[in-house]
């Protein structure tokens, strides 16, 4: 009788939905060595190979994706199981802030996660502008809060550091039009280095409108009327990156930054923050460039 370790699985999950050992390892706080030996003795259990690693990056083989499938149930039903024979079944509320412009993707899909997982934990979920978040959660506002930051800070945990890029309608042409059309919220963040951007490359340009909502934006760049900027992997799938090859100016790196992740604050507030963690650590830049949208997974 050959038996499946849920630690393992675990592992191979982490290394399936992150794209490789190296980025699962730290996410598991393992070494690299011990979550490849892990994978090794998983498949020689099962005599099978689970990943292949013949191109530049790790890809799971038919093998590998059909156990995932069961490892994802096996490692639920042990969480589930184990919740309930030692009546830690959670209950109360998380009070979490996040910025307008990192909704999605991660967001929604983690909130679904962490529901299935505590359906007993209610999310009152917040949003609002970075120095607002973190203004109240300096009062003790909120549990958690994530923000986007210029650069990353000693008080936070950086969950990655992705891109700024321009954005416009699929397809859109307004790019190319001189003035450009720039929309924006009054107290977004990259409003001000991105219109720096444009001045010191000469660009002439002109607001498409005075606004404070972030649906307003949406809709008027939507409508191929103006461009906006967005952290490249949190576009909404009716907006599209600009490929401007350049005719645009370069808007440099952001961070996205975690607050009140302490592991004082139990359990439920870390699980969340390690969903947290996963989702955007894959949105880092993989080597050859490509950003991939979170894929959450039952890991930790």
């Amino acid at each position: 009788m050959r038996n499946l370790d849920v630690t393992t699985l675990r592992s191979f999950m982490a290394v399936a939905d992150m794209g490789g050992v190296t980025k699962a390892a730290g996410f598991l706080n393992l070494t690299q060595s011990a979550v490849s030996m892990q994978l090794k003795r998983l498949e020689e259990l099962l005599d099978v190979s689970l990943l292949d690693r013949t191109g530049r990056t790790i890809a799971l083989t038919a093998e590998g994706e059909q156990l995932l499938g069961f490892a994802r149930r096996i490692v639920s039903l042990n969480d589930e199981a184990v919740r309930r024979l030692t009546h830690d079944d959670f209950e109360g509320s998380i009070s979490m802030g996040v910025p307008h412009d990192i909704v999605y993707p991660a967001i929604p899909q983690v909130l679904q996660k962490f529901n299935a997982a505590y359906p007993r934990v209610k999310v009152d979920l917040h949003f609002s502008y970075t120095q607002a978040l973190k203004e109240q959660h300096s009062k003790g506002a909120f549990d958690l809060i994530l923000t986007t930051e210029a650069t990353a800070t000693p008080e936070s945990e950086e969950l990655c550091a992705t891109p700024l890029v321009w954005v416009g309608a699929q397809g859109g042409a307004t790019w190319r039009r001189r003035p450009l059309r720039f929309a924006s919220c009054r107290r977004c963040l990259f409003r001000s280095g991105t219109l720096a951007g444009l001045d010191s490359e000469g660009i002439e340009w002109e607001p498409a409108l005075d606004s404070t909502s972030d649906r307003a934006v949406e809709a008027t760049v939507s409508a191929d009327l103006a461009v906006m900027t967005m952290l490249e992997g949190t576009e909404p799938p009716h907006l599209e990156v600009i490929n401007h090859a350049g005719v645009l100016p370069d808007l440099g790196t952001y961070y996205v930054n975690m607050y009140g992740a302490d592991a004082s604050k139990g359990e439920a507030i870390q699980a969340l923050a390690d969903m947290l963690r996963l989702s955007f650590l894959q949105m880092q830049p993989h080597r050859d460039g490509r950003f991939i949208h979170p894929r959450l997974s039952t890991v930790g």
